[in-house]
């Protein structure tokens, strides 16, 4: 359904965005370290557009507004929905760390965490590339500010710098290849994008020299090898809270825009950019594996595993398009949605760790700070092991079974090439294993360096108790989520 001025279009992002507002300017009459009153009204607000977006996604409509640059379909207010869902669980694990730091002296963190989300959504919506566009940038010039958000720290100020340099060239990359795409179709929308591809009328060669500069572009914003020099980087020199608030969130809405711009507008080039990808996910698996062996600073290996992660997800979009058929389309989209989803959820477990056991003047960012954390706290050591046994992919927890679904769609493929990035896949998962089941060694059979006992508050413990229960929950379960997952791209590759 079309409406050219649709605003039930994008009701939750007016809400977001007015609702954002309103709390800089209550945060201006806000004192205390922890600025409580800017806490709370940022929850209620990203409750109630939790809610919202999934509300409209449950409905399971399609609604373009504004002449067609937005779209609310299912898959889109899904991910709004997780994406807000994990921004408050950031925000309730970062506030103690934030407060501890002189962080929470102004609210720009709340304000600036809410922008972030902000440009996520509108990637997110975004039907048209310059709507698609003006996300990013908003979501990216929020994450620059918040990882410099220690003015008197020389280390976060040197990954911001590294972070907006790269970012800045990565935007320039995205930019580029879409302005080549516009000058060959002659549309910024993309299913006009789409329609003017498979009319096969446009210079192709045209296409796919634009289409290189897409998929660097996108490469960089998930993280994927060789556009992955931020990661480590940033991971490692930002504050531990704003490390997990551009390393949740973001990614899902980095996973909308691949399927708006390559799956949605340039299908008919899918034998293209495949292959783009299938190199992606190769390098980034490689790289990120074999680098994070080598680590010894946590935030870093855990950037490491970021990248190798994001090789995974791919797989799954390369599996797509078999012999030119979408056949196996709905499959493959659906297990690399359900891969980033779950994948969001199980880095929230782990830097909730890393957060819990840093205090004031102590990081907690080396691996050998987890030693016998078992004997300080059986809970927390629980959970962190159970968010590394997910992402080394070992049943019954939900990261094996997220990448048991790629690792299906590759093989249902009936490709040899397929079969063989599905083999190389379960190769690199082994070897990721090592460094994963090295934290549960330390945590377990490791003296403890200190006796210091660990305590959190009531709100911390809850969250990050449901958070570790979830990751086993859905192992066991996993048909609800992966049931979800496969509407909304069928709803998506519908229109």
């Amino acid at each position: 359904m079309i409406d050219k001025l649709s605003w039930m279009a994008i009701y939750p992002e007016v809400l977001l965005l007015v609702m954002t507002c309103i709390i800089a300017l209550v945060d201006l009459s806000t004192t205390g370290a922890r600025r409580t009153r800017t806490y709370i009204l940022t929850l209620l607000t990203l409750a109630v557009v939790a809610v919202l977006t999934g509300l409209n996604a449950s409905n399971g409509r399609t609604v373009y507004g504004f002449g067609g640059m937005v779209v609310s379909d299912p898959m889109g207010n899904w991910l709004k929905c997780f994406a807000t869902l994990a921004l408050m669980v950031t925000l309730v694990y970062g506030r103690p760390y934030a407060a501890d730091r002189g962080m929470l002296r102004g609210g720009e963190m709340f304000t600036l965490s809410m922008f972030s989300l902000l440009g996520g959504f509108v990637m997110i919506s975004g039907s048209n590339f310059l709507m698609i566009y003006l996300g990013l940038e908003l979501l990216t010039l929020s994450s620059y500010a918040l990882v410099a958000l220690r003015r008197d720290n020389a280390t976060a100020s040197e990954a911001a710098m590294k972070y907006f340099v790269l970012g800045a060239m990565a935007s320039g990359f995205l930019l580029y290849g879409l302005s080549m795409m516009y000058g060959a179709t002659g549309s910024l929308d993309v299913n006009e994008v789409f329609r003017a591809i498979a009319s096969r009328k446009v210079n192709h060669q045209v296409l796919v020299f634009g289409l290189v500069f897409v998929v660097a572009g996108l490469a960089f914003k998930v993280g994927a090898a060789p556009f992955h020099m931020w990661v480590p980087d940033v991971y490692q020199g930002a504050p531990t809270a704003i490390t997990l608030l551009i390393g949740a969130a973001p990614e899902l809405a980095a996973f909308a825009i691949i399927i708006r711009l390559l799956v949605e507008g340039m299908l008919p080039l899918a034998i293209d950019w495949q292959q783009m990808l299938a190199v992606l996910a190769v390098a980034s698996l490689l790289v990120g594996n074999l680098a994070a062996i080598a680590q010894t600073n946590l935030k870093r290996m855990l950037a490491y595993s970021t990248i190798s992660q994001m090789g995974f997800m791919l797989l799954g979009l390369v599996a797509g398009v078999v012999n030119g058929s979408t056949y196996n389309a709905q499959f493959a989209y659906s297990a690399s949605m359900f891969y980033v989803v779950t994948y969001v959820l199980t880095t929230l477990a782990s830097f909730g760790i890393i957060l819990l056991l840093a205090r004031e003047g102590f990081e907690s960012e080396e691996i050998t700070d987890l030693a016998g954390l078992n004997q300080r706290s059986p809970l927390y050591a629980g959970v962190m092991a159970i968010a590394m046994f997910s992402l080394a992919g070992l049943p019954p927890l939900v990261g094996f079974y997220a990448k048991l679904a790629v690792l299906q769609a590759l093989i249902a493929s009936g490709q040899a090439i397929y079969i063989g990035l599905a083999v190389f896949a379960v190769i690199m998962s082994l070897i990721g294993a090592f460094y994963y089941l090295r934290i549960v060694k330390v945590m377990y059979f490791d003296a403890p360096v200190t006796a210091t006992t660990v305590s959190a508050p009531r709100d911390v413990r809850a969250v990050l108790t449901v958070n570790g229960a979830l990751i086993l929950i859905l192992g066991i379960v996993p048909g609800g989520l992966m049931t979800l997952c496969a509407q909304a791209i069928v709803a998506t590759l519908a229109n």
